[in-house]
């Protein structure tokens, strides 16, 4: 399935009194992973949620394998699992500029009618865009 990777450098205020990465911020990382993912199909969550789409996150898992500290340049792969559905789903893997795996983690997410908050089919543009 489709893959793309983006590069992020940690800021201080990322970590905690240890000085490696909160936990929460990880979901930032992920997310960052994934709006790029979307961004060069041509799909923005901008303009999903000016047509009346919205994407929230219904599942989150992380294995945290190894720490990732202040200023360490990682890399975060996002992968589409499957073909999307109503719902969509991710898989990432954390990497340190060596290469060492760091952190894998999964995401599900739920394509919704901004109106009626209610789960819909994944829109086709965005299948078409994905190329399924």
């Amino acid at each position: 399935m489709k893959t793309d990777e983006i590069q992020i450098r940690v800021r201080y205020g990322e970590t905690d009194q240890m000085g490696v990465v909160y936990h929460g911020n990880y979901a930032l990382y992920l997310e960052m992973g994934r709006i790029e993912w979307l961004r060069k199909l041509g799909v923005s969550y901008k303009s999903m949620e000016e047509n009346g789409i919205m994407l929230p996150v219904v599942s989150l898992q992380v294995n945290y394998k190894k720490p990732i500290g202040y200023d360490d340049l990682i890399n975060v792969k996002t992968q589409l699992k499957k073909r999307p559905s109503a719902k969509i789903e991710f898989d990432y893997e954390i990497t340190n500029k060596s290469g060492a795996v760091l952190t894998t983690a999964s995401t599900v997410l739920v394509f919704v009618d901004k109106a009626t908050k209610r789960p819909i089919k994944a829109p086709q543009y965005i299948l078409d865009a994905i190329g399924i």
